[in-house]
C-alpha cells in the first residue's frame, strides 16, 4: 500500500509543474461538472424561470434597475473602458450604452445567454470562460463589473478572479460588484434561490475579502428597491422602514451594533486598484 505524506505530495507536485496542472484540470471538471449542465441554459433555467414575463420586457426591465442602481455611482468620464464579466443576457451593457458609455466588452459562459444578448443588438457580447479570459487578456480596463457573478465561485476560486481582475485594471481603475447580501431578511431567498452559488458576503466580509487582495477605497452601497405602482411603492417604503427599525432593535440588544450594516437584497460593492 503506498502511503504518501503531505509534504511529499508538495514536493513531487512542486517537481512536476505539468502534473500538477493536469491534475487541476482533471479535478475541476470532475468536482464542477454540474456548472457544464447547468450554466448551458441558465436562462431556461433560473435567470428567466421566475418570471412570466417576456425576455425582451425582462431585459428592459433589467437595464432600468441598472440605470437607477449602479450607473450614478460609477465613472463619469463616457470614454473609460469597459469590461462586463459574466454579462448574461446584456441589460448591464444596455444600461451603459443608453448612457451614453461606448468602449464595452462583456464576456458569459452561457451560451444561452450570449445569444439572447446578440438577439437584442449586443454584438460586445462574446462566449467564453472570464478566468480563461482574464489570464489571456492584454488589455487593462477602466471599470470592470461584476453583476451577479462574484457568488458563483468558491472562496478559493473568487480570490483567484479578483486578483486577476486587478491585474487587468488601470492603475486608477475599478472593480465593481453586485451579490447577494447574507444581512437581508430572508437572504436564502437570494443566496439559495441558485444551485450555482458558492459563496455568500455581508457588509463586514466583503470588506475583509477586497482589502486583502490589495484593493483600495472599498464603499458598500445598498441595492436599488422598487415596486411598480405609486400606491404599492407608498406602502413599499413604510413597512421597509418599520421592517429595518425592527432589524436594528434586535441587533442592538444583542449588544451589538448595526452601524456599519446593510439590510437590502443586494450589495453594491465599489472599489479602487
Amino acid at each position: 500500500m503506498l502511503v504518501l505524506d503531505y509534504q511529499a505530495l508538495v514536493s513531487l507536485l512542486n517537481s512536476n509543474k505539468l502534473l500538477y496542472l493536469c491534475l487541476n484540470i482533471f479535478s475541476k471538471k470532475i468536482l464542477m461538472k454540474y456548472r457544464n449542465i447547468l450554466y448551458n441554459n441558465y436562462y431556461s433555467t433560473q435567470a428567466g424561470q421566475l418570471t412570466t414575463k417576456s425576455i425582451q420586457l425582462k431585459f428592459e426591465e433589467e437595464t432600468k434597475v441598472f440605470i437607477a442602481e449602479i450607473i450614478p455611482i460609477i465613472n463619469k468620464n463616457r470614454s473609460i473602458t469597459i469590461l462586463d464579466l459574466g454579462c448574461g443576457t446584456g441589460s448591464f451593457i444596455n444600461a451603459l450604452k443608453i448612457s451614453g458609455y461606448e468602449r464595452i466588452e462583456g464576456i458569459d459562459i452561457s451560451s444561452e445567454q450570449v445569444s439572447i444578448a446578440n438577439q437584442m443588438g449586443l454584438t460586445e457580447v462574446k462566449i467564453g470562460d472570464i478566468v480563461a479570459f482574464l489570464k489571456l487578456s492584454k488589455t487593462k480596463y477602466d471599470l470592470i463589473s461584476c453583476m451577479d457573478i462574484i457568488e458563483h465561485f468558491t472562496k478559493d476560486e473568487l480570490v483567484e478572479l479578483l486578483d486577476l481582475i486587478k491585474l487587468n485594471l488601470n492603475d486608477a481603475g475599478t472593480i465593481i460588484a453586485r451579490t447577494p447580501n447574507m444581512d437581508a431578511p430572508y437572504a436564502s431567498l437570494y443566496a439559495n434561490g441558485d444551485f450555482t452559488h458558492e459563496n455568500y458576503l455581508n457588509t463586514q466580509s466583503a470588506v475583509q475579502l477586497f482589502k486583502s487582495i490589495g484593493y483600495h477605497n472599498i464603499n458598500i452601497y445598498p441595492s436599488y428597491i422598487r415596486v411598480n405602482g405609486f400606491l404599492k411603492e407608498f406602502v413599499r417604503k413604510i413597512l421597509w422602514s418599520v421592517l429595518k427599525l425592527k432589524i436594528k432593535i434586535t441587533i442592538f440588544s444583542t449588544g451589538r451594533s448595526s452601524k456599519h450594516m446593510s439590510l437590502t437584497p443586494n450589495l453594491i460593492i465599489v472599489a479602487q486598484n
